[in-house]
C-alpha cells in the first residue's frame, strides 16, 4: 500500500508566518486585528496569507460586524497528521524489508 501525504497543504503550512497563525488559532478564535498583535505582520502581509489558509480549506471565517473572525478547521490538521501517521506506521512495518541491488 502507498502511503502519501497531503504535499499541497504542506507547502502551505511550510511558510513561518502561516504556521505561527495556525498555532495562534490552534488556541482561540481571533481576528485579524488580534492577528496582527500578536504576529507583528503588515495587514496586507496577513491577508495574503489568511487568504492561502483560507483557500487550503485550512480556516473558517465568521463576520462580526466589521471584523472578520478566523478558525481554524482541526479536521483539515487531523487529516494531515493521520496521513503521517500511516506514514510512519507503514514504516515501522517495513522494518527490515530490504530490496537487493542489482
Amino acid at each position: 500500500m502507498m502511503t502519501s501525504v497531503d504535499t499541497d497543504l504542506m507547502r502551505v503550512l511550510a511558510d513561518p508566518l502561516r504556521l505561527r497563525i495556525v498555532t495562534l488559532l490552534a488556541r482561540e478564535t481571533l481576528c485579524s486585528t488580534h492577528l496582527i498583535e500578536e504576529t507583528g505582520a503588515k495587514q496586507t502581509n496577513l491577508s495574503n496569507h489568511l487568504r492561502v489558509l483560507r483557500e487550503a480549506g485550512v480556516l473558517e471565517t465568521e463576520p462580526c460586524g466589521r471584523y472578520t473572525y478566523y478558525k481554524l478547521r482541526p479536521d483539515v490538521i487531523a487529516s494531515l497528521a493521520g496521513q503521517f501517521a500511516d506514514l510512519a506506521e507503514s514504516a515501522r512495518r517495513a522494518g527490515d524489508n530490504k530490496r537487493a541491488c542489482p
